[in-house]
């Protein structure tokens, strides 16, 4: 995936050696406008922080979403600070604080078991408001084909269906139920099964609430629109919402964060060297999963195109390889910092560089950038 030009004269002027991020606002509007007219009118969309939280892609969502989804009280500020129009909170692991701080922030908060429902109600109640929320809950049944299976098997994720009861029975005194999250898997690539989980959650929610008289107003079923890393496909979104029909007086949420962001970031880095050993050409980067570790950690090779630079400072002959494979590695003392294997190139030199696309989501946040205190890449956003 070739980088578009503009996005390839930002990285041209980069300082030597190059390593830097390169974010698109222009591509994150558009792609936003796309996922918002693949759903049936009156959808709400929010966008995922945790996919990319550089302030300057959380302040441009939060312009063309209807809100953002966040789920850590350090996400709730960025949310805060980008004016965002409408807050909800999730994640299994909510601090009294952040409870809080939801409460505080006006954010509706997706509750993650009995205690945590307990916990809301305390804080809201000391807080002198009625907090809003809706029951994550981890239903029965096979999960959907993705990345990560959220629900349907046993995660932390979730009231457990058969739980359920239990917890829409708790006395509450200042908090609202009003609705259920059902987020069920990561990288969905089918189109046809997420609009099925879709359909699904959206009548179960309905017989779920009538049971036990929970005011159904709102079912959140989460995110997992995905991308593929190997090439450019991505889940089709013009079959995605189609055939949906959302209940009279129910809203569907729907908070994705790759796919809104995923094709909006450029991860480049300069080849440092060249070297072969034991049969195997390897480049080494001013980089590494440092600041990009999904290949590492989701185990694949992430494509890249070559950036030829023709300067050369140095009085001897510059190295190069042609027409053959080469792994892409990192600058850290570890094996295991390699974000691309046997990938065929027809030139490399030293000074040329790699640029690794769809890096605008679950790359840099998830990378663990202190590691050997190199420094961090430069971040632009255009």
């Amino acid at each position: 995936m070739r980088p578009p030009e503009h996005i390839e004269a930002a990285l041209r002027r980069q300082q030597r050696p190059v390593c830097a991020y390169v974010y698109d606002t222009a591509a994150l509007r558009d792609r936003a406008a796309v996922v918002r007219a693949a759903f049936p009118p009156g959808t709400t969309l929010l966008y995922a922080v945790k996919a990319n939280g550089n302030p300057h892609v959380v302040r441009t969502l939060a312009e063309v979403c209807d809100g953002l989804e966040v789920a850590s009280g350090g996400e709730l500020a960025l949310a805060v600070a980008a004016g965002a129009r409408r807050i909800v909170f999730g994640g299994p692991g909510k601090t009294d604080a952040e409870l809080a701080a939801a409460v505080a922030a006006g954010a509706q908060v997706n509750v993650e078991s009995a205690h945590e429902l307990r916990r809301l109600d305390r804080a809201a109640r000391a807080a002198g408001v009625v907090a809003e929320a809706a029951v994550r809950v981890n239903r029965a049944g096979p999960a959907l084909t993705g990345s990560h299976a959220m629900t349907g098997t046993p995660t932390p994720f979730g009231v457990d269906e058969e739980a359920l009861p239990g917890v829409l029975g708790l006395p509450l005194t200042s908090v609202r139920i009003i609705g259920f999250h059902l987020h069920a898997v990561s990288n969905n690539l089918d189109a046809a099964a997420h609009a099925g989980f879709i359909t699904e959650a959206l009548d179960w929610s309905v017989a779920t609430a009538a049971r036990h008289g929970v005011p159904l107003r709102l079912v959140n079923v989460g995110g997992g629109l995905g991308v593929d890393y190997l090439s450019d496909a991505t889940i089709d979104l013009t079959a995605l919402g189609q055939d949906l029909i959302v209940p009279d007086g129910v809203e569907l949420i729907v908070e994705p964060g790759r796919i809104l962001a995923a094709d909006a970031g450029w991860y480049a880095a300069e080849v440092l060297d060249l070297k072969r050993t034991h049969g195997r050409w390897f480049a080494v980067l001013r980089g590494g999963t440092h600041h990009f570790r999904l290949p590492a950690a989701w185990g694949y090779s992430h494509p890249f195109t070559v950036l030829p630079v023709d300067e050369w400072p140095y009085e001897w002959d510059r190295p190069q390889i042609e027409n053959t494979s080469v792994d892409a590695v990192g600058e850290l003392c570890t094996p295991r910092d390699v974000l691309a294997r046997d990938q065929h190139v027809e030139r490399l030199r030293v000074g040329d560089i790699l640029v690794f696309g769809r890096t605008g989501a679950y790359a840099w946040d998830i990378s663990h950038h202190d590691f050997l205190r190199h420094p961090p890449p430069v971040f632009e956003v255009i």
